[in-house]
């Protein structure tokens, strides 16, 4: 993969948007991490995928999350769609990057459904939203986790952030529907299954 400092035109544009309106400031690296993993899985296809779709879905997909464009309000946050925010709002971005006017359908669509409940129509679509499952597992989805400690209205203690991980290992690897995306899940599994084994010896239990 090129690395996004080396981009050129309407996609070094996006990153550099993105850049600006990831926040909090560890909310940026996703959208890197998540382009790479739709390259990866896009590789198996011998189908034809769009390039150009999956960056701008995966740049733009989490604009709705950021601080400044989420409600600051908690009661407002309880009920916030995120997901339809950025639908509404992503084609602005995307139009003022330079990014491709006729592809900017299709990157809502794929945003649109990416999802675990979603039901992409379009095979960049499940691409993303397979990769997207991929981050709420292993040592990526740990970190992801508790840096919402105290940011978020949903996690307050360790024992939020446990409870979160564990729901995220019961319930994400039969939502991934790709072969490739099942195969690249296992480390991840198992990694976030040995950290949530350690975490309750270590800390017996006491994490409220």
């Amino acid at each position: 993969m090129e690395p996004f400092e080396t981009y050129q035109g309407w996609r070094e544009a996006l990153v550099q948007r993105i850049r600006t309106e990831a926040l909090p400031p560890e909310k940026f690296s996703h959208q890197a991490r998540l382009y790479a993993l739709t390259q990866e899985i896009a590789a198996s296809f011998t189908e034809p995928v769009d390039d150009d779709v999956l960056f701008g879905a995966a740049w733009a997909h989490d604009l709705g999350v950021f601080l400044g464009h989420r409600p600051a309000e908690p009661e407002a946050l309880k009920h916030w769609n995120s997901t339809a925010y950025t639908v509404t709002h992503a084609g602005e971005v995307l139009r003022a990057c330079g990014f491709p006017e006729e592809k900017i359908p299709a990157v809502i669509e794929c945003i649109r459904t990416h999802e675990a409940h979603g039901e992409p129509i379009r095979v960049e679509g499940t691409i993303l939203r397979d990769a997207d499952l991929l981050e709420q597992l292993g040592a990526v989805a740990v970190m992801r986790t508790t840096a919402k400690i105290a940011q978020d209205t949903r996690f307050i203690t360790f024992a939020d952030a446990a409870r979160s991980l564990e729901k995220a290992l019961a319930t994400v690897p039969s939502q991934i529907r790709l072969e490739k995306t099942k195969e690249l899940a296992q480390p991840r599994i198992a990694t976030l299954r040995s950290f949530l084994d350690s975490l309750q010896w270590e800390s017996c239990g006491l994490l409220d």
